[in-house]
């Protein structure tokens, strides 16, 4: 087995074992809003569920040379965005929204995606979202890095509205064979959800 200390890995090399190990990945689509009223919209693969009372998720949206990332800035200015999760049926448009445009432009009209209003935020998600969760900040933490120049920020969010197609939702459960969502793997590679199995927990 090989050893290795991270330490002597540079930050792409790290980058590339976490993320071939770390897998299938969970992806966060989020749209926000600029303070110029653009929507912004944007995968991120760092993700998951921190606690269900309240109900909080978590995204880590990396910096490009310590500057924040549209998502982070909008989200802290409004306080507000919407997280959906990709599936099978429009992660091609999903992945167009990864392009590099600036502030001033929409990911959401690059890929011809369809706004749709929310119900207890400012922040419009997406028509095409079999699952999409409007949220409110709850905290965003700077890290990694330098305090001077952070590499991430990790952006925590209360979700306060669920919205979920009705042909998913049976008796409060969620139905991941008609979701059929993507998770990321390493480089270009995703993964639909393939075979299932359980195991009961143990007394």
């Amino acid at each position: 087995m090989k050893s290795i200390d991270p330490a002597a890995l540079s930050v792409k090399e790290n980058y590339k074992v976490l993320t071939g190990s770390i897998i299938p990945r969970p992806i966060a689509f989020v749209t926000t809003l600029s303070t110029e009223g653009v929507l912004n919209a944007a995968p991120f693969s760092y993700f998951n569920a921190l606690t269900s009372d309240p109900p909080l998720i978590a995204i880590s949206i990396g910096r490009k040379d310590g500057v924040k990332k549209d998502t982070s800035r909008n989200a802290e200015a409004l306080g507000e965005f919407v997280v959906h999760i990709p599936d099978e049926t429009y992660i091609e448009a999903v992945n167009m929204t990864a392009a590099n445009l600036g502030p001033e432009e929409s990911e959401v009209e690059l890929a011809q995606l369809t706004p749709v209003h929310s119900v207890k935020v400012k922040v419009p998600g997406i028509a095409e979202a079999k699952i999409r969760m409007e949220c409110v900040v709850e905290e965003i933490k700077p890290l990694g890095g330098t305090k001077e120049k952070p590499a991430t920020d990790l952006l925590i969010g209360r979700v306060v509205h669920y919205h979920i197609k009705d042909e998913l939702y049976h008796e409060g459960r969620i139905d991941a064979e008609k979701l059929r969502p993507v998770g990321r793997l390493a480089g270009t590679n995703y993964a639909k959800i393939g075979e299932t199995f359980s195991l009961e927990r143990p007394e």
